[in-house]
C-alpha cells in the first residue's frame, strides 16, 4: 500500500488472517492492516465477489492478500481456513475473530434448538475453534488475537437479539480467559466491541425506524462507520503500541455506553 499511509511500522510484513473479511468492519479492518503494509487472507463464507474485490483493492495498491472460503461455524473447517491462511503467507501472525451474524431476530425463549445451536455456533464456537487451530502457528514467534465482541454483550442485545447478545458476552469472557491462558506463549488476546455501526449487518436486521432509534441513543449523534471501528485493532495488534495491553476490550461506540 502506499508508504504514506505506513504509520505503524510494526505491522508491515505480518501475516493477519480477518474472519468474516469480505464485508463491513471485516473488510474495513483487511484494507486497515494492508494500508499498514501487512499481508492480509481475508476469510469469507458466503461472500466471494466483495472478498474477491477487496484482495484486488489491495493489490492494486501493492499490497498483498489471499481469500479464505469456510464456514467458521464448523470446527472442521476452521482448522482448514487457519492452515490455508498460513501455507499461503509461510506463517501466521494474527488472528482476528470478526465472523459473526444474527441470523434473524427472534425472542430468545423462542427461538428453537436449531437456531439457538446456529447463532451460538457462528458467534461464540467459532471463536474457540479459529483460536485453538491458529494457536501453534502464532506460538511459533508470538502473536496476536483480536476478537470482535459487541455492546450487545454489555446491555443484553435490542429486540429479538438476545441470542447474538449471550453469544458475545461469550466472546468477551473468553478474550480476558484466554488472554491469561495464552499470554505464556506470547500471544496477546484482546477485543474491540463495536457500538451501532452502518454495516451490511444492520442493513440486513434493522429497519429504518430502529436505526434512527439507535442513533438517538448515540452521545456522539449518528452511527458509526467500519472505518472508525480499525484504528481499535491496529493498535491493539502492535506490539509497539500496546505490547502492554492484555486481555482488554475497546468499545467504540460514540459514547453509548461508557462502562
Amino acid at each position: 500500500m502506499p508508504p504514506s499511509r505506513l504509520v505503524i511500522p510494526d505491522l508491515a510484513d505480518k501475516a493477519i488472517l480477518v474472519t468474516g473479511g469480505s464485508t463491513g468492519i471485516g473488510a474495513a479492518v483487511a484494507r486497515g492492516f494492508a494500508e499498514q503494509g501487512a499481508r492480509v487472507a481475508i476469510g469469507y463464507h458466503a461472500s466471494e465477489a466483495p472478498a474477491l474485490a477487496i484482495k484486488r483493492e489491495i493489490e492494486a495498491a501493492g499490497g498483498e492478500a489471499l481469500t479464505v472460503r469456510g464456514d467458521v461455524s464448523d470446527p472442521r473447517e476452521c482448522d482448514r481456513i487457519v492452515a490455508e491462511a498460513a501455507a499461503g503467507f509461510g506463517g501466521l501472525d494474527g488472528l482476528v475473530n470478526n465472523a459473526g451474524l444474527m441470523l434473524g431476530r427472534i425472542a430468545s425463549f423462542e427461538a428453537d434448538d436449531e437456531q439457538a445451536r446456529d447463532v451460538i455456533d457462528l458467534n461464540a464456537r467459532s471463536v474457540v475453534s479459529m483460536t485453538r487451530a491458529a494457536v501453534p502457528w502464532l506460538a511459533r514467534q508470538g502473536g496476536f488475537i483480536i476478537n470482535t465482541t459487541s455492546i450487545a454483550a454489555r446491555n443484553g442485545g435490542g429486540n429479538g437479539a438476545v441470542l447474538y447478545a449471550a453469544a458475545k458476552g461469550f466472546v468477551s469472557t473468553l478474550t480476558r480467559g484466554a488472554a491469561k491462558e495464552l499470554i505464556g506463549k506470547a500471544i496477546r488476546v484482546n477485543a474491540v466491541a463495536p457500538g451501532v455501526i452502518a454495516t451490511p449487518f444492520h442493513e440486513r436486521y434493522s429497519d429504518a425506524d430502529m436505526m434512527e432509534a439507535l442513533r438517538r441513543t448515540v452521545p456522539l449523534g449518528r452511527v458509526g462507520t467500519p472505518e472508525e471501528c480499525v484504528g481499535a485493532y491496529l493498535f491493539l495488534a502492535s506490539e509497539a503500541l500496546s505490547g502492554y495491553i492484555v486481555g482488554q476490550i475497546i468499545e467504540v461506540n460514540g459514547g453509548q455506553l461508557m462502562p
